[in-house]
């Protein structure tokens, strides 16, 4: 047990570290909006069903969309869950293609009981990526071509992203609800760059406009479940959460130069707003599932969240209110075989299509995808999680938007453990 303690607490310290310092690399144009492209919500096991989550419980397993599920957990127990994924982006435009692809952490869960009916969670996720990098000329032969400002290269970036740190509690209150909260940190900085330099530069100032836009601040996440037995080990769940709207304490810095031919650099305008309000709408999320304990699951979730009503300094516009539908489903052949390996295996599969929060020029980016996924068991009921996510981001080529197809694969380690049980020798 002291051994297992001393290489959890590493990871966690390494993973708070890691996680308060890196980004997802990934380079996304839609990222230049809002908070940044909004990672996926979900440990691997429920990701590679779609992303359900709402009504899904089980002793092996943190369900942290919705709280009160912590109330499934053993008596006992303790179940430590840590994710790496690998991410590539496909940009299709109208004239160009482009990809790119990165390794990052993805989560960190702990959860454990205070007593019977009674659990207790704390995670570290991440809630956005704000990473982009964007290049490009205009040369005499480009349509775009103004004789009087001449040739000139653009580049746009960005980089940050928001991490969530969440702790909470699930409690069952009598036979077959449970109810539960997640108090929720959110905190990071997104960073971006424009520049515009002019062949021309005697006669034409480059430009350049830089802005940060730092949050942090708490939230809560209230949830229930409801669930029912039947006969042969049949059960249904069902559940709801909502995460509260809230305001996020926010530092907004402005700046914009212009640069002579001499070096000379000069002040357009400086903006800097050290109490502005960031505010970020509620989400609301139903789901159902239904299954047989020890051999299958299927689930389905309602997502919505009312972003038209955010307020983010400097992307005023750009926020539209999103309806997700999510569905997955999990099969185990045999999962107390001891004669095959492959009948213990988890088998899993699940797809998602909705919204994606952004919406430009007057359109709002669609997107769905597909996922599955085994959970690989090691020593019961301790397992290894794999996903893979296909989802793809449209937008209309005649609106001078694009396409983007993101593939990500993630592998992660599901430990689960008896802790606090004194063995007894003869």
């Amino acid at each position: 047990m002291r051994n297992k303690l001393i290489t959890i607490i590493f990871i966690s310290l390494f993973s708070f570290v890691y996680t308060a310092t890196g980004q997802k690399l990934i380079d996304s144009p839609y990222s230049r909006f809002n908070i940044g492209t909004l990672q996926a919500v979900g440990s691997f096991r429920s990701l590679s069903m779609g992303g359900v989550g709402t009504a899904m419980r089980d002793n092996s397993s943190i369900y942290f969309s919705n709280p009160a599920s912590y109330s499934s957990l053993d008596t006992n127990s303790f179940i430590f869950d840590f994710g790496i994924d690998y991410g590539r982006n496909f940009i299709s435009g109208a004239t160009t293609k482009f990809s790119s692809d990165d390794i990052n952490f993805h989560h960190l869960i702990m959860g454990f009981p205070l007593a019977k009916g009674w659990g207790f969670a704390v995670g570290i996720i991440p809630m956005s990526s704000g990473y982009y990098s964007i290049t490009g000329e205009v040369t005499s032969a480009d349509p775009g071509y103004d004789q009087n400002i001449g040739a000139y290269s653009m580049s746009h970036s960005g980089n940050g992203g928001i991490n969530k740190v969440f702790l909470g509690s699930g409690v069952r209150i009598g036979k077959n609800f449970s109810v539960g909260a997640n108090l929720t940190f959110l905190s990071g900085q997104i960073q971006r760059t424009n520049q515009f330099i002019f062949s021309d530069f005697y006669n034409t100032f480059h430009n350049s406009s830089e802005e940060s836009l730092t949050l942090n601040g708490i939230g809560l996440d209230y949830g229930i479940q409801y669930t029912t037995s039947f006969k042969n080990n049949y059960f249904l769940n069902i559940g709801a959460s909502l995460s509260s709207a809230n305001n996020y304490s926010t530092k907004y810095n402005q700046l914009s130069l212009k640069n002579t031919a001499f070096n000379v650099t000069d002040t357009i305008s400086f903006a800097s707003n050290n109490s502005a309000k960031t505010f970020i709408p509620g989400t609301l999320s139903i789901g159902v599932s239904f299954g047989k304990k020890d051999k299958f699951t299927s689930g389905i979730d309602f997502v919505t969240t009312r972003w038209s009503a955010s307020k983010i300094p400097g992307s005023t516009g750009y926020a539209a209110d999103t309806k997700t539908l999510l569905f997955g489903a999990e099969y185990i052949p045999d999962k107390f075989s001891n004669y095959s390996f492959l009948s213990r295996v988890e088998y899993r599969i699940g797809g998602h299509v909705g919204d994606n929060y952004l919406i430009i020029n007057g359109e709002q980016i669609k997107e769905y995808g597909a996922s599955v996924g085994i959970g690989v068991p090691l020593r019961a009921p301790s397992k290894i999680n794999l996903f893979l996510d296909f989802t793809r981001k449209t937008g209309s080529l005649t609106n001078s938007l694009h396409n983007e197809d993101y593939l990500t694969m993630g592998i992660s380690l599901n430990l689960y453990d008896f802790w606090f049980i004194k063995k007894k020798y003869n």
